[in-house]
């Protein structure tokens, strides 16, 4: 149904730009006499241009008293044809046609993704009743009931974790990189992902009171109080369309002369008005297209030049979503860092986890061979064992080594400490039994961000960060950016409150994610970004752009961009009303015919595409 309606769409504009092209040339034989027909070629572009927008004009007055800018367009129209300005109708009927082109241009099709949300909906549940073990449809599932979850699979309701221990990819409900170890006593959520180890739960939420269907409704309901933006030419036409009658008729009874009546709906048309906005538009978005980013929605770059505050999310937006290793200490004099390393990697080789995937890419890149291990051991939700060298290594969590009765002193602690306080995930080791160091490791940031913070507070906007991930990361990675306003373990609903808050305050949102977890926030705010690059598909959905290649730095153009648009159309704006109020005056006093008339303003409409036009290669300098 979704193809179809896109088929119709695209179907619908082909017809329209025929439609132009074909009165484009009809007006030009009729300006320049270039056939002998039996009728005026004008009235091709009356009955193609022309006709639609009476239609349309008509339906709109007849079923909602509604009132726009066509309204005065088809007033015109018929009053030209009436006194025999066949030229002036279709005239004026092919540029109005013209800017309405331009606008759908600039609309982009609805947004989907809700689609692709629902489908990472658990499927089914393994129930566990004494001995049985059965397979049932997740939304039979109890409140109560005994789950057990493979590795692999999706936890189809939120629970509690009765026995197992194991690592869960919680990166679709808060946005974390890592996956968080769990075990007895751990709440899970639906929709997040076991990666490692079995384990069994209790039933808590079940249905739509879980996480993952609540968040598909925040989804589905986020961006309801988000109202599109009107066309100031739709705006103003009541005043348009009364200002130009009254004039009219006044003109009428004074002079007697039904000629500059007409004279004066023509020039008064506001075909530059109508192509004051759209063709800005279209402008701006060809630039910010040449600088990475997708517009998705029409009227999005008119939102971005009212915001205030940018929100971003903090993993896979400001930073590269990927640990990587930033430190490393060992405790055993004998024992190098090097070293260290090299026991590490051996250890973590066959491992899935992404921390030990980073400190094998770290190892690699030293040049060395990666030593062989023996009598490898995955412990899910803790670490690795293995012998290496006839020595048995320990890589894991601080339970772990618990477990394996290894202890740390006091100084040991504190080390592991500072570093956990900068944000940083901590891999111990252990050597025979007795602790050998750490690794620490961190999501590591892009490193344009701190110049791109720095030139959006210099654009007249405030950056706030607004993360799923703990306080001690989301803390460090603001301040290394110099962002002050900071709102750390962030579920979607928490964004989405934060940023329903500030727009009922009056500050409009501009909201930059990546994951899933995100959606619900880029529907709401007042202009969604998306990344484009790293970011998911249902985030890109939800979002009004998408920044293609991934490459923030360009994030303050878009902002001046936006302004300059704005500025723009301010410009055509006045431009435009100015130059019909000077051809009604002239058109009052007789100076102008209609045809005349029609030439006069329409040179309105081609300084207004010319100066919008300047918009398309614009950069500050």
């Amino acid at each position: 149904m979704k193809k179809l309606e896109e088929l119709l769409e695209w179907g619908g504009m082909k017809r329209d730009i025929l439609f132009l092209a074909v009165s484009g040339i009809a007006l030009l034989i009729s300006i320049f006499d270039l056939l002998p027909l039996p009728f005026d070629a004008a009235w091709i572009a009356i009955i193609f241009c022309g006709i639609p927008i009476v239609l349309e004009a008509v339906i709109g007055l007849v079923t909602a008293f509604d009132i726009k800018a066509d309204v005065l367009v088809s007033i015109a129209l018929i009053a030209s044809v009436l006194i025999g300005e066949d030229f002036a109708a279709g005239e004026v009927a092919f540029i109005m046609q013209l800017g309405g082109l331009l606008e759908e241009l600039t609309v982009a099709r609805a947004r989907a993704g809700i689609e692709k949300l629902v489908h990472l909906t658990p499927r089914t549940a393994r129930i566990i009743a004494g001995t049985e073990e059965r397979i049932v449809p997740a939304e039979q599932v109890r409140v109560g009931e005994l789950l057990r979850v493979l590795p692999g699979e999706t936890v189809p309701v939120d629970g509690v974790i009765v026995s197992g221990q194991t690592s869960i990819n919680q990166a679709v409900m808060t946005g974390e990189s890592l996956p968080v170890d769990k075990g007895a006593g751990d709440e899970v959520s639906s929709g997040t992902v076991n990666q490692f180890g079995a384990f069994d739960m209790k039933a808590v939420k079940v249905g739509e009171d879980s996480s993952i269907q609540r968040m598909i409704r925040l989804v589905q309901s986020a961006d309801a109080g988000k109202a599109k933006i009107v066309g100031l030419a739709d705006r103003w036409a009541t005043w348009i369309v009364v200002i130009a009658l009254t004039a009219a008729v006044i003109t009428w009874f004074a002079t007697g002369q039904l000629l500059r009546s007409v004279t004066i709906l023509v020039v008064f048309c506001p075909c530059a008005l109508v192509l004051a906005t759209p063709t800005a538009i279209m402008a701006a978005i060809g630039n910010a297209t040449r600088h990475g980013f997708l517009v998705r929605e029409g009227d999005a770059l008119e939102r971005l030049a009212s915001v205030s505050r940018v929100t971003f999310d903090k993993t896979g937006t400001l930073t590269y979503g990927t640990p990587e290793v930033t430190e490393a200490e060992s405790f055993l004099p004998e024992l190098s860092k090097e070293e260290l390393y090299a026991y590490a990697a051996g250890a973590e080789l066959r491992s899935e986890h992404p921390l030990g995937k980073a400190v094998i890419r770290f190892y690699r890149k030293s040049g060395r061979e990666i030593p062989e291990a023996e009598q490898f051991e995955m412990l899910p939700g803790r670490g690795v064992s293995a012998v290496i060298s006839g020595k048995q290594i320990l890589a894991g969590n601080l339970e772990l080594l618990k477990e394996k009765a290894v202890f740390l002193k006091d100084q040991e602690k504190k080390q592991a400490e500072e570093c956990t306080k900068r944000g940083c995930t901590i891999m111990y080791l252990a050597v025979d039994g007795q602790a050998a160091g750490f690794i620490a490791l961190s999501d590591t940031l892009r490193p344009e961000a701190p110049d791109m913070i720095k030139e959006l507070k210099a654009a007249g906007v405030t950056p706030v960060l607004l993360t799923g991930d703990h306080g001690n990361a989301a803390g460090e990675t603001a301040a290394r950016l110099s962002i002050e306003e900071v709102h750390a373990d962030c579920r979607p609903e928490d964004k989405l409150n934060y940023i329903d808050q500030c727009q009922k305050e009056k500050k409009n949102v501009c909201m930059i994610g990546d994951g899933i977890n995100d959606a619900p926030a880029l529907k709401k705010a007042w202009v969604g970004i998306a990344m484009g690059g790293t970011g998911s598909d249902i985030a890109v959905d939800a979002a009004d752009m998408a920044l293609v290649n991934d490459e923030i730095r360009e994030l303050p153009h878009l902002v001046r961009l936006s302004k300059r648009m704005m500025r723009t159309i301010r410009y055509n704006l006045t431009f435009s009303m100015t130059l019909n109020f000077i051809a009604i005056i002239l058109a009052i006093t007789g100076v102008l015919n209609p045809v005349v008339g029609a030439l006069v303003h329409n040179a309105g409409s081609v300084f207004v595409i010319l100066n919008s036009a300047f918009l398309l290669t614009w950069r500050r300098k």
